[in-house]
């Protein structure tokens, strides 16, 4: 898909320019883990420029493969793996494992990881233990495409799956230990594209409400509220989200917080006047995670109860 690991430097700024076919020439080591390697070059941009539709494309290419491949090695951008893992996790259900990796230095960069994560990503692609699911492998761990996120900006070891889950397992010299058990935990949604509008709308001090009305006013399919703690927000935003709600706008309610999932209990804006005006929770998702999983599950229903029960399935 391109991203870091196949970019290198160039007037206008580093770009991804190598073809997946020299990403894998590059690491000999590679034939080890597999047989045999098929390329399939989806497209190549760096991941702060993926459209929804490149995902879809990418699902499609991973149906395209499931009966004759063992698994599948996707290489991306680290800025919206998470995303695009996550999507694939909610929107396939395929028989063999989906593992995502990248970098975070580029092949010409002193130490580039490239080549260490594309090893440790073909180890959990082919190991007997990952059977199916979506992950993420990076600095010889694999996590879960629903728990995980790029909590640094540079380093290395970028990812992680905050709130206590940790990696689904990690990667010595000679073997893999296991953690937890493999497979993704999603509720499955039947479709990979999706043309639905959903903004993403910060909490923040003394913040007003004209990014809801104005998501009411363009006619948003649906809003994603970022608010603090357990899910609270100031009574400015708390009536704006009533009044998307009353116009038909689903509005699903996250957490800036980095871990934890959220709870009901605070009125004058917060989480119980949310709730009560209808609101859906985003339980531990992101906000970024918990905008996918709407914008997949317009695409099967508008119904509000319906709705309510995607979100109340992991």
């Amino acid at each position: 898909m391109g991203g870091t690991i196949a970019s290198t430097p160039g007037e206008g700024g580093a770009s991804p320019s190598q073809s997946g076919e020299a990403l894998i020439e590059s690491v000999p080591e590679l034939n080890d883990y597999a047989d045999e390697i098929i390329v399939d070059q989806v497209t190549q941009l760096g991941s702060f420029n993926l459209e929804h539709d490149d995902v879809a494309d990418l699902g499609e290419a991973a149906r395209e493969v499931e009966d004759v491949a063992d698994g599948i090695v996707v290489t991306h951008g680290t800025d919206t793996m998470e995303e695009s893992a996550y999507h694939l996790d909610l929107a396939l259900d395929l028989d063999i494992p989906i593992v995502f990796t990248g970098a975070q230095r580029r092949p010409d960069e002193v130490s580039s990881d490239g080549p260490a994560n594309l090893v440790t990503a073909f180890r959990a692609a082919t190991h007997e233990e990952i059977r199916t699911g979506v992950y993420i492998a990076f600095n010889e761990e694999l996590h879960a495409a629903r728990d995980v996120t790029k909590s640094h900006s540079s380093k290395l070891e970028t990812f992680e799956s905050p709130g206590g889950k940790g990696p689904i397992a990690v990667f010595t010299r000679d073997d893999m230990q296991l953690y937890r058990e493999p497979g993704s935990k999603s509720v499955a949604l039947s479709t990979l594209r999706t043309n639905k509008t959903v903004p993403i709308v910060s909490s923040g001090q003394g913040m007003d409400d004209r990014q809801i009305r104005s998501a009411i006013e363009h006619g948003d399919n649906g809003i994603v509220l970022d608010a603090f703690g357990l899910g609270n927000t100031s009574e400015t935003l708390s009536i704006a989200v009533r009044d998307a709600i009353s116009s038909g706008i689903p509005v699903v309610i996250t957490s800036r917080t980095h871990a934890g999932t959220l709870a009901a209990v605070y009125g004058n804006g917060g989480g119980e006047t949310l709730q009560g005006y209808g609101a859906l929770s985003g339980e531990d998702l992101p906000a970024h995670k918990a905008r996918i999983k709407l914008l997949l599950a317009l695409e099967e229903t508008t119904n509000m109860s319906e709705l309510e029960t995607i979100f109340g399935s992991w």
